[in-house]
């Protein structure tokens, strides 16, 4: 890249929030599993105070969400973040993809099978408190067969994550 000339190049500032604070869990023990189709709650849960009504908070959730398939007629999982503010009760303020994540099709009957899948969900909140907020990951099977599937958050010695971040204005 050459330039030759008096104009000035990259004048101005970046507009944006600032980092206000970091807050993060890791889990290596517990693991939730779940046959139904309705969301259940998690292990992955982290709680963080924001500092003002206009901050937003960055929620990244980690996780290898593992499914079994007993049936031979395929599995899906469905994965989303709940939160609640200052113990109100938990409402679902994320769930991407359509709700629908992973899983395995079936092209010929097997008895059973298993995989997991790494899973990242990512979401920008907009709570308007500064009363603390919890999150927590929610997950579900897409649709329950009642013969043996079910989604879990992995084997216990399997790291999974949550990082909350305030953003201010």
């Amino acid at each position: 890249l050459k330039f030759t000339g008096s104009t000035a190049i990259g004048t101005g500032e970046a507009g944006g929030g600032k980092l206000l604070q970091v807050q993060s869990a890791t889990f290596t023990s517990g693991v939730t599993s779940v046959t139904s189709d309705s969301f259940t709650a998690t292990e992955i849960t982290d709680q963080i105070t924001p500092s003002a009504t206009s901050s937003k908070i960055l929620v990244t959730v980690n996780v290898s969400l593992s499914l079994s398939e007993g049936s031979g007629s395929g599995v899906k999982f469905k994965a989303g973040l709940y939160r609640q503010i200052n113990g109100g009760g938990y409402s679902r303020v994320y769930a991407g993809q359509d709700n629908s994540y992973g899983g395995l099709g079936q092209n010929d009957t097997w008895s059973s099978i298993g995989a997991s899948f790494p899973t990242t969900l990512t979401f920008i909140d907009s709570p308007n408190t500064t009363n603390a907020v919890d999150y927590k990951l929610y997950i579900g099977l897409l649709t329950a067969s009642g013969q043996g599937d079910n989604v879990n958050t992995g084997s216990s010695s399997m790291e999974r994550s949550v990082t909350l971040m305030e953003i201010g204005a």
